[in-house]
């Protein structure tokens, strides 16, 4: 059932029911169930990036010049507040963060990059990488 919502959330519970071999009551009363116990948290529209004007994406690794509790929520604060990320994530080790920044194309970035993640508050290091090629892309959650 989860697989079939992933695939496509905008299935009638007609159609749901069909695909994993249930009458319709007890498939909806099983996804609202999976719905109530938050393992379903919401249904997505899939965007194409390059519609919008964000197909080109990049990894930022940031490293912070220290650890204190006010600088690490001043960063995240900061962080999050760019449209232009779409992702981020405090990891244990190195780097301290992994972002996923969605922008037009290279000079985009390289502006963003220098103009606002480069003034980030206790930023120490960043490194950007950017794909080759997306060989597979699945979201599982927001």
């Amino acid at each position: 059932m989860i697989d079939q919502l992933r695939r496509n959330a905008q299935l009638t519970n007609t159609e749901l029911a069909d695909r994993v071999g249930l009458t319709p009551s007890p498939c909806l009363r099983r996804v609202r169930r999976l719905e109530e116990q938050g393992v379903i948290l919401g249904y997505h529209a899939r965007i194409d990036p390059s519609m919008i004007g964000r197909a080109f994406e990049v990894h930022v690794e940031f490293e912070l010049a220290d650890q204190g509790k006010d600088t690490v929520e001043a960063f995240e604060a900061a962080l999050v507040a760019f449209e232009q990320v779409v992702e981020a994530r405090r990891m244990f080790g190195r780097p301290d963060y992994l972002a996923l920044v969605a922008v037009a194309d290279l000079p985009t970035y390289e502006q963003f990059m220098t103009r606002q993640l480069m003034a980030l508050p206790g930023l120490g290091r960043l490194q950007s990488r950017f794909a080759m090629k997306t060989i597979k892309s699945e979201i599982l959650s927001t």
